[in-house]
């Protein structure tokens, strides 16, 4: 009876632990077996590659980040002649703004860091992971491959709302952020101040420009009067005409008194010796009048005759001054206006140093790609049954 009890009690003193984990296993692989080749090809498969590269190949991400503005002064609205101005080459802060965003993932800029290779370098480290550095294949080593590289590394952001443009840059060390975020936003600084003195320099161009075809033309205005005034002897024929017919009216005047005291002297002393002098006098007179009369009128060579000429010279030389006189306006507000427009790059947030690596977020990544797989595997699971169905 002992025996029989014995023997009864003995399995259970001395549990088949092996077995149980082995059944425990198999129930895992049955169970996996079970949610069939979906569930392995979205969540099996992915899930275990995001646990190998981020547990063991992603390589530690140093991130660099600096923000700056670009400013110019305060100004009004340009209009009229201001806004012709502001059309002769000369962009305003946005316009900048954009442009340095641009140069900053341009190939020029990429260019400018990687001098003597430096970029490419620091990129092509051994201590980077195969998957992480440029180039890790062996395949791809050309500029345009760089390029493409260098995009996925530097993250430009512009905040309409702030005017702050952020740059960032992302090395696999601290030291490599740093200095290629120090290069890109110099490289924009002098971008900046380029573009700016090269509008200020076109704008105040122009209008230099405009002053001095200006100036030439009061020059040459000028000169033409002169050689007028000199060749003809006339200053200013209104004016001397003027002077010419008050000389007229007082011979008329001697005139009209001499021709009087004749007839005076003919009716009441018809023999008198004065007649004869008298009428010397008038005639004197009458061809003087004659003369001076042709002088301001009537015949070529006459003041009237080279009042046209005058005139038309005079026109020209006053409109040249009232040319010259709008043209150093504008050099002048074109001045003001450059230096209204004076563009320079404010860094709001100096490059910093990091010291601790911000990528990649290893717990975060494959936490995400065991989310999407199931979502992934929940959808085709659900399609693969639905044809199930419309197949029965």
């Amino acid at each position: 009876m002992l025996e029989q009890v014995g023997q009864f009690t003995e399995p259970n003193e001395h549990p088949p632990h092996e077995d149980k984990s082995n059944s425990l296993g198999s129930a895992l692989i049955e169970k996996i077996r079970r949610l069939g080749w979906v569930f392995v090809a979205t969540v099996i498969i992915p899930t275990s590659a995001a646990l190998l590269y981020f547990g063991l190949f992603a390589s530690d991400v140093y991130i660099s980040e600096s923000e700056f503005v670009v400013r110019s002064p305060d100004k009004p609205e340009a209009t009229g002649l201001g806004f012709l101005l502001k059309s002769a080459g000369f962009s305003n802060s946005s316009e900048i703004v954009y442009a340095a965003q641009e140069y900053l993932k341009s190939r020029d800029a990429l260019r400018t860091v990687n001098g003597e290779e430096a970029f490419r370098r620091a990129y092509q480290q051994n201590s980077i992971s195969i998957f992480d550095r440029f180039n890790g294949t062996g395949w791809s080593g050309t500029f345009e491959d760089l390029y493409d590289y260098f995009r996925g590394k530097v993250n430009v952001t512009y905040d309409s709302g702030t005017g702050i443009t952020s740059l960032k840059v992302r090395a696999y060390d601290a030291q490599s952020a740093l200095r290629f975020n120090q290069l890109l936003l110099e490289q924009a600084e002098h971008m900046v101040n380029r573009l700016s003195e090269r509008g200020r320099t076109d704008l105040i161009g122009f209008a230099q420009q405009e002053v001095d075809k200006a100036k030439a033309s009061a020059l040459d205005a000028g000169k033409a009067l002169s050689t007028y005034r000199n060749r003809y002897g006339v200053v200013d024929p209104e004016k001397q005409a003027s002077i010419q017919l008050q000389m007229i009216s007082k011979l008329q005047d001697e005139l009209i008194a001499s021709r009087t005291r004749l007839a005076v002297l003919q009716n009441f002393a018809p023999l008198n010796p004065q007649i004869t002098t008298l009428q010397a006098q008038a005639a004197s007179l009458a061809r003087q009048v004659e003369e001076e009369s042709g002088k301001v009128a009537g015949g070529r060579g006459s003041l009237a005759d080279r009042a046209v000429e005058y005139q038309r010279l005079a026109l020209e030389n006053e409109f040249a001054g009232k040319q010259l006189a709008a043209a150093m306006a504008s050099l002048e507000q074109a001045r003001n206006e450059a230096r209204r427009k004076q563009a320079y790059v404010e860094r709001v947030v100096q490059p910093n140093q990091p010291d601790a690596p911000l990528e990649p977020r290893r717990l975060r990544g494959i936490f995400v790609t065991l989310v999407m797989g199931l979502i992934a595997w929940g959808i085709i699971s659900m399609l693969v049954s639905g044809i199930r169905e419309h197949r029965t």
